[in-house]
């Protein structure tokens, strides 16, 4: 039978502020028991996004917003499909 070591309550703080300034000085194990923690999957969570700057000659830029008003999509969108597409056809 293993000895379970109480762990402190988590203080209670008017502000974010106050919690974030404790967070920064103090360590959560002494309140949480880490080693009980699980893995948990969060599948509705949008993927992080980076924003580029992409250079592309101005016909073919003309030429994929024809070709997304004709889908009646953002042109953009349309790119990161197609890039998505051409990644998983090799």
């Amino acid at each position: 039978m293993s000895k379970q070591t109480v762990k402190e309550p988590i203080p209670k703080f008017k502000t974010e502020a106050q919690e974030r300034a404790y967070w920064e000085t103090h360590d959560s194990t002494v309140h949480v028991d880490w080693t009980q923690a699980k893995k948990v999957k969060l599948p509705n969570l949008k993927p992080t996004t980076k924003t580029i700057s992409l250079r592309l000659p101005q016909h073919l830029l003309d030429s994929i917003k024809v070709a997304a008003n004709a889908r009646d999509v953002p042109y953009q969108s349309l790119i990161k499909v197609w890039l998505q597409e051409k990644l998983h056809s090799h």
